[in-house]
Formats: structure tokens, C-alpha cells, sequence
């Protein structure tokens, strides 16, 4: 195997509680590298695994884990844990998997799930739009789309994110999480190939020719990939289009290194907005 053969890698690094006595990670420790990468791979799908299968009213269970020890990784190394899904049948699938460092093979794995009833554990045909999921994200195929409309056309889709992030997680209350800029503001909804909404964003205009850009949220399962880029990137291309010469927003201070890594640039002090710490940040369009 070599690292070209997998669309799919997710970087570890060995961690002092992974080494055993002969200062090499401890064998059993592979198969949690593999299972945190198919973690991993499901997020990469814009999968939200609990909801989506909750939905789907099955769960997938492993029936087989095998691992093939080449060389051992040690105290420190960067490792790149590979998958791929190689095959898909009536109700299980199969993973193939590899760990490597740097370009040198380590450990080789295959992983067989079964997809079933998940209270009473009989198998069950793996449902369609799981199966070309899978199938188009090897095939290399993109997994969400971003859409942008208005409040009328987007809020029951919207509207469940926010609620979720700002309201749910967040504890803003329900009554200053909605207002009237809604109506008038450009919404970007990004959703996945199961129509699941998984961010969203709106854009108003501040000035003539300043824009800005608020109520940005994503999925707490899907933080950590490229899908809040997507829309803040969508929101800031419409801005453009329109004649926008410069966008602000209002980023919470705990994500300000998301936007500075998109070009904005905080200018002002740190301000309170709804209980919590605030910064205002630009950039140029």
C-alpha cells in the first residue's frame, strides 16, 4: 500500500500513554488509531454520524478488525492513519487501512462493518444514500453544496443551526438570537448530500460598499473541517459580486484565529456582545 491509494489520511502523533515497555506504541493502540480515522472519515464525508444513522434507523457494528504489524511508530512520531472504503455489500461494508510515517508503511488493517437494527441487532440492507455517500466521496466527488437566498427561503433550514450552536450550546436567549435583519439579509446554507443543513451564515449591507457578515454557525460535529471556510468564502464572493469593497464581522474571541486565517485583521478593543467577548475584524474584497 502506499499513501497515494487513499483519499482519505488523518495525522496522530504518539502520545506518552500509547508507548509500552520496549518504548514502541502498544499493539492494541492500533485499532484505536484506525477507529479515531474512521471518526474521522465520517466527518470528512459532511457526516454527522449519530443524527444521519439515527435517521437512517440503523447503526453499523464491527464484525471484523484485523491489523498487520510491518514496523512500530514511537514516542513522538507523526503518523498519517489512511482509509478506504474498498467495498460495500447488501449490508456490511469494508475498510482498508493504513498507518504510515513519512512515506514508510507501518501497519496495515481491515476493518468490516455490519450495518443493522440497532436495538435488535439484526443486519439490515445498507440504505441507498449512505452507499453513494461512501461511493462518490472515494470517486472523489463533492460532499455539501452551499446555497444562498433569502430568510424566506432558507429558515427551516437555518434556523435549526442556529438554534442548535447559538441558542442550544451557547445559552443566547431565543429572543436575541432572532431579529429583524433577517428579513432583508442574503443567507448561505451549506447542507450535505442527505439535504442535512450543517452551517449557515448571513450577509447585510453595514455601509455603501461594507458588508458585513454575522450569525456564522456550523454543526459542532463538522468544526474542525473546511465547511464554516465555504460559507464565510460564499458570503464574501456574493459581497463582492454586489460592488462591496471591504467586509467586517463580529467574531467571538475564542475563533478569531478561523477568520484571521480568511485575511481579517481585528481592529478596536474586545467588546461584550450577548455575554460574550467580542472582537470586530475587516478585511479587504
Amino acid at each position: 500500500m502506499k499513501r497515494q491509494d487513499f483519499r482519505f489520511c488523518h495525522r496522530m502523533r504518539v502520545r506518552w500513554v500509547e508507548v509500552d515497555m520496549q518504548k514502541i506504541v502498544f499493539n492494541g493502540h492500533y485499532l484505536m488509531y484506525f477507529d479515531t480515522a474512521v471518526t474521522e472519515y465520517w466527518r470528512h464525508l459532511a457526516m454527522p454520524y449519530a443524527e444521519t444513522l439515527h435517521q437512517l434507523g440503523g447503526d453499523l457494528f464491527v464484525k471484523k478488525a484485523s491489523v498487520e504489524y510491518h514496523a512500530s511508530a514511537e514516542m513522538d512520531d507523526f503518523m498519517d492513519i489512511c482509509m478506504r472504503c474498498d467495498r460495500i455489500g447488501n449490508s456490511s461494508m469494508t475498510f482498508a487501512g493504513a498507518i504510515f510515517r513519512g512515506d514508510e508503511l507501518l501497519i496495515t488493517s481491515e476493518l468490516v462493518y455490519v450495518y443493522a437494527d440497532p436495538v435488535a441487532k439484526k443486519s439490515l440492507p445498507i440504505p441507498t444514500p449512505l452507499r453513494d455517500m461512501m461511493q462518490g466521496f472515494e470517486r472523489g466527488e463533492d460532499m455539501v453544496q452551499v446555497h444562498l437566498g433569502s430568510w424566506h427561503d432558507f429558515k427551516n433550514l437555518a434556523s435549526p443551526v442556529r438554534n442548535e450552536v447559538f441558542v442550544q450550546e451557547q445559552n443566547i436567549p431565543l429572543e436575541m438570537e432572532w431579529d429583524h435583519e433577517d428579513d432583508t439579509a442574503l443567507h448561505a446554507v451549506l447542507i450535505n448530500r442527505m439535504g442535512m443543513p450543517l452551517a449557515t451564515g448571513r450577509l447585510m449591507q453595514h455601509a455603501p460598499g461594507v458588508a458585513r457578515i454575522g450569525r456564522m454557525a456550523v454543526k459542532r460535529q463538522m468544526r474542525g473541517s473546511d465547511l464554516g471556510h465555504r460559507v464565510l468564502q460564499a458570503l464574501m464572493q456574493a459581497a463582492k459580486d454586489r460592488g462591496d469593497k471591504q467586509v467586517l464581522l463580529h467574531a467571538q474571541c475564542r475563533v478569531e484565529g478561523f477568520y484571521k486565517r480568511a485575511g481579517f485583521a481585528p481592529q478596536g478593543a474586545v467588546f461584550e456582545e450577548a455575554g460574550i467577548a467580542h472582537i470586530e475584524m475587516v478585511r479587504a474584497i
